[in-house]
C-alpha cells in the first residue's frame, strides 16, 4: 500500500483503522467559524467554541487509538475573533475584492456567521482556539511536547487599523507517550556563521550548550569543531503558497515535509484525518512512506488527492 484515501466522517472513518498501524499524524483541521466547505457534517461549524473544542478532541482520541506508542502528532491549527456580522445580508457585489476571493467565508451573507455571538466573549475578542484545544488535548492524556509557532512572510491581507495583522499560526507537537520517536537530526538547522564568531569569543556556555551533537563543554571549542547544524528551532518561517486546487485552506509542503521527517522512517505510515487537498500525503510518498488521508468532502477525496497522488506517482509530480 503506498497510500489509502477515505471519505467520510473523520471519526467514523478513524474506527475503520486497527490499533497501532500508524507512526506519525500530521494535520490541519478545519478552523472554527472561518470557513463553509458546504458539506453536512463538517467539522468547524459548531455553535460554540467549546463544542468545536469537544468535537475534534474527540476525533483525536481515535487519532491516538490507530497511532503507535511512540508515534507523535503534529497539529496545525488557526484562530477566530467574535464578527460583527456585518456582512449579513450584502450582495456579492458590494464585497471587497479580497472578500470576494475568500470563498469560502461568503456563506456569512445568506446567514449570520457562528462565530456572531459566543458566552462569555465580546465582539472582537480573539477566541483562543489553538491553545483550548491544546490544553483539552492535554488533559485527555496526550503529552503536549511543544508550541511552534508558523511565521508567513506573506500572510493574508486585513482590512483592520487597530491591530497587528495575523501572520502566524500554531503547530503542536503531541505525543502519545512520554518517549517518542523524534529525529532531531533530520530536521537540524543550518547554523549562521555569526554564531560561530560568538562562540569563539567564548560566550556564555549555556547559549550554546543545546546546540546539536556538541558536549557541554567550552564553547570556543566547540566552534573549532566547525558544526554546520543546530537544533531546529520552534519558529518555522515559511511562506503561503499558491494552490491551483478547488480548496480554500492549502498549507505549505514544507510544514508536514519537516514533521513527518521527525516522526518517522522510510517506510512509516503517516495520516491525515483532515486531508484536504492531500498535501500531507503527496509530502509522505516523496519522502518514501506509506499515507493514509481522510476527508469529508467528496470532491476532495475522488477528485483533488486521488489525482495529485497519483499524478506523482505516475511521475509528473
Amino acid at each position: 500500500m503506498k497510500y489509502r484515501l477515505l471519505q467520510g466522517d473523520a471519526y467514523e472513518q478513524l474506527r475503520k483503522l486497527p490499533d497501532r498501524s500508524v507512526q506519525c499524524v500530521v494535520t490541519s483541521p478545519p478552523y472554527w467559524a472561518l470557513r463553509d466547505y458546504g458539506v453536512k457534517g463538517q467539522l468547524g461549524q459548531e455553535s460554540t467554541p467549546g463544542e468545536y473544542v469537544s468535537k475534534l478532541v474527540a476525533v483525536l482520541s481515535e487519532v491516538k487509538r490507530v497511532l503507535k506508542d511512540d508515534g507523535t502528532l503534529w497539529l496545525n491549527l488557526g484562530d477566530t475573533y467574535i464578527g460583527s456580522a456585518q456582512s449579513c445580508g450584502q450582495k456579492i457585489s458590494t464585497l471587497s475584492k479580497t472578500q470576494r476571493g475568500n470563498r469560502g467565508s461568503l456563506h456569512s451573507i445568506k446567514k449570520l456567521p457562528v462565530n456572531y455571538r459566543a458566552l462569555g466573549l465580546k465582539p472582537k475578542d480573539l477566541v483562543g482556539i489553538p491553545w483550548s484545544v491544546a490544553f483539552a488535548l492535554r488533559q485527555a492524556g496526550w503529552y503536549l511536547r511543544s508550541d511552534i509557532i508558523w511565521y508567513k512572510t506573506n500572510p493574508m491581507v486585513e482590512s483592520v487599523t487597530d491591530r497587528p495583522t495575523k501572520a502566524h499560526e500554531y503547530i503542536f507537537l503531541l505525543a502519545k507517550s512520554r518517549k517518542y520517536y523524534y529525529d532531531q537530526k533530520a530536521i537540524a538547522e543550518p547554523i549562521k556563521p555569526e554564531s560561530l564568531q560568538r562562540a569563539r569569543r567564548a560566550m556564555t556556555l549555556h547559549r550554546y550548550s543545546a546546540l546539536q551533537g556538541h558536549p557541554q563543554r567550552g564553547t570556543a571549542k566547540w566552534a573549532d569543531k566547525k558544526p554546520t547544524t543546530r537544533n531546529r528551532r520552534s519558529v518555522w518561517i515559511i511562506s503561503l503558497k499558491h494552490s491551483r486546487f478547488e480548496h480554500y485552506a492549502t498549507f505549505p509542503e514544507d510544514i508536514p515535509m519537516i514533521c513527518i521527517k521527525a516522526g518517522t522512517k522510510p517506510g512509516d505510515t503517516v495520516l491525515d484525518p483532515f486531508a484536504g487537498s492531500g498535501t500531507t500525503l503527496l509530502a509522505a510518498l516523496k519522502l518514501k512512506r506509506k499515507a493514509v488521508g481522510i476527508d469529508i468532502n467528496k470532491k476532495y477525496v475522488r477528485q483533488i488527492m486521488k489525482t495529485r497522488l497519483e499524478k506523482y506517482l505516475r511521475g509528473f509530480g
